[in-house]
């Protein structure tokens, strides 16, 4: 980012803290240290992105009372409160697959943190080879490109990382009954509000990178989901009644998932899997397992753990304990 565009983010973040409060443009320049040229230029920028940044009458102050909607780069590095994640942005109208575009980005060298977003995906993909299907224009499909120093083995690490990551901050931005369904699916009382895919390039001792896929239901109505899915399906602004800003969230969410992978980068597995089990819908619960190498053969018991891999551990009716790696989970009862 260029020193204007630093600015332009400082004010933003500050204004935004303010919580609508206005700020007067002395208070903006002595905390930020900035010439009053300087803030005026970034007023006149930010606005210009599609901010609507209003003085509130002579001397009063100004207060953010609008953000765009959209989820160019422009829009949302003003947004961003991260080091590295987002800070270089591949938004496209319209993709196959935002996942299937990152991992073209890093073979040809892209480097962590480096992220894909699109409006619309015609192949967007779930679990399991699944399609995902997301609104235009009302949802965030979002890749993020990792390079990080783990061997494969603990690469599903990473998917419970970016689970936690989601459901914190859809909590936070308006459904506060947000939950993970193991392993990846983020619901609220049972219904989907964001998937993630996580997909990697490795040898046998070595991960090239990693693609952190999500996909987030963030202004969809119920009719904007086909008929079949609106039992299965929702949105933020389903349960929170309000309009999402896109690029707001997405900014969040960024920054949420760089303090989660840091924090597992820096002390492991531990303390991701703690907030995971606060998090999860699934542990106490009565589930029924499709595991793909066993088809036709359900197991079904109940979930009393996510171990220290991120595996589920199913205590069946004779008592007998399985770990489950992966498979399709039903919650059936309970919790």
């Amino acid at each position: 980012m260029t020193a204007a565009s630093d600015n332009d983010a400082l004010v933003l973040a500050l204004l935004l803290d303010a919580d609508q409060e206005p700020l007067s443009g002395q208070i903006i320049c002595e905390k930020l240290d900035l010439p009053r040229r300087s803030l005026l230029d970034s007023i006149d920028s930010l606005r210009s992105r599609g901010f609507l940044i209003v003085a509130s009458g002579p001397g009063w102050g100004y207060h953010v009372a609008g953000l765009p909607d959209g989820l160019t780069e422009e829009q949302i590095l003003p947004l961003l409160e991260t080091n590295e994640l987002g800070r270089k942005l591949h938004y496209r109208a319209s993709i196959a697959s935002t996942n299937d575009e990152a991992h073209r980005l890093a073979e040809e060298g892209a480097a962590h943190g480096e992220a894909v977003i699109a409006e619309e995906q015609s192949e967007g993909r779930g679990r399991r080879g699944r399609t995902w299907v997301s609104p235009p224009g009302k949802s965030l499909a979002l890749s993020v490109v990792l390079r990080p120093t783990l061997p494969p083995a603990r690469a599903p690490e990473l998917t419970l990382v970016a689970a936690v990551a989601v459901c914190e901050t859809a909590r936070d931005r308006g459904a506060p009954t947000a939950a993970i369904k193991w392993p990846n699916d983020v619901e609220c009382g049972g219904r989907k509000l964001a998937g993630l895919l996580t997909e990697l390039r490795a040898d046998a001792d070595r991960i090239a990178h990693v693609v952190i896929g999500i996909g987030v239901n963030l202004n969809a109505e119920e009719r904007d989901f086909p008929p079949e899915l609106r039992p299965l399906a929702t949105s933020l602004r389903i349960e929170s009644g309000a309009l999402v800003p896109r690029g707001l969230f997405c900014a969040r969410l960024l920054g949420r998932l760089e303090d989660w992978l840091g924090m597992h980068e820096a002390l492991g597995f531990g303390p991701v899997r703690d907030r995971y089990q606060e998090l999860t819908s699934t542990v106490g619960r009565t589930v029924r397992v499709e595991m793909g190498h066993l088809p036709g053969v359900p197991l079904i018991g109940e979930a009393i753990d996510v171990d220290e891999t991120g595996a589920l551990l199913v205590r069946v009716p004779s008592g007998a304990v399985h770990r489950v790696m992966a498979g399709d989970i039903e919650h059936l009862r309970g919790g």
